[in-house]
């Protein structure tokens, strides 16, 4: 009993460091191009012993995918989830989301390259779901904002969380392509407060 607890312990840890491997590496290099030798060196085995934990670069990849749809969907809506105001809790998820992905910058170049696969894989599924329910996670908080009497009624909430996950994603690009992520986080509050001036009731004009 004793060492079959051991060795399943040895291999969930030998799983969860691949895993970290795989997020680390992809901010380094294109992870179309991440090898199998690159990611067992990494972690310090042979590509044999990579296998025994991992069937196939498929399965790995899967296991890459739904830690990066756990991490980010638990760190961003529990940070929504502390505020009682959709409004609050809708910039609390874009600031979260902005520090993981500042913290984690190989996760868009996963999310990308999954997307941009050809086929149906069950690593494109996840990122695909995960970015559903973030979408709906988005119109859920403007409806509720509705509600509350914090955002006006007259948004399309559709085009809303369209524009909020596009905010999200311009600012990574544009971070990517400076080279520097880290500074996500400076830009993001500014961002964000030009997508709440969106949402918030405009006065009617004086009569004349």
């Amino acid at each position: 009993m004793g060492p079959t607890r051991r060795t399943y312990q040895s291999t969930e840890q030998r799983q969860s460091e691949t895993v970290q491997a795989v997020v680390h590496l992809c901010a380094e290099q294109d992870p179309s191009t991440l090898t199998t030798a690159r990611i067992a060196n990494a972690v310090g085995l042979s590509q044999g012993a990579l296998f025994k934990h991992f069937p196939n670069k498929n399965s790995l990849w899967e296991s890459v995918a739904a830690w990066v749809s756990e991490q980010l969907t638990q760190r961003v809506f529990s940070a929504a989830d502390q505020h009682e105001h959709a409004d609050q809790a809708l910039e609390a998820m874009f600031l979260a989301h902005i520090g993981f992905i500042a913290r984690h910058p190989g996760i868009p170049r996963l999310m990308l390259g999954e997307l941009q696969k050809p086929g149906n894989s069950a690593a494109k599924r996840m990122v695909s779901q995960t970015l559903a329910n973030y979408r709906q996670k988005v119109i859920s908080l403007l409806n509720l904002g509705i509600e509350q009497q914090r955002i006006t009624p007259a948004i399309d909430t559709e085009a809303a969380a369209v524009l909020y996950l596009g905010a999200i994603q311009g600012l990574v690009v544009q971070g990517m392509i400076g080279g520097d992520i880290q500074s996500l986080e400076t830009a993001a509050p500014r961002i964000f407060r030009l997508f709440r001036a969106s949402f918030q009731e405009i006065p009617d004009a004086p009569q004349a």
